[in-house]
């Protein structure tokens, strides 16, 4: 890549590990991953998403949800449809 400049940024050891797995199944570096964000904040002319401080209600569940509380579970995709009616 022509004209191009290195950018260092700290992350914590697990979270790296974390995104490194999800982008190497997708095959793509994180270099390349890096470049695709900074291109959509050009493009959007900010931050590509939404930025926002939960209510307390959505931070309780999303705790929950992450400690694995509170959870519906169903044994396929078909099962899930029939459920939800579709």
């Amino acid at each position: 890549m022509a004209n191009s400049t290195t950018i260092q940024a700290r992350i914590d050891v697990n979270t790296k590990k974390q995104v490194k797995g999800i982008l190497d199944a997708l095959g793509i570096s994180m270099s390349e991953a890096l470049s695709m964000y900074i291109r959509q904040i050009i493009l959007h002319r900010g931050i590509p998403f939404e930025l926002k401080i939960p209510n307390e209600l959505t931070a309780k569940t999303l705790r929950d949800s992450e400690a694995g509380k509170g959870l519906h579970k169903v044994d396929s995709v078909d099962e899930l449809f029939q459920e939800l009616n579709i």
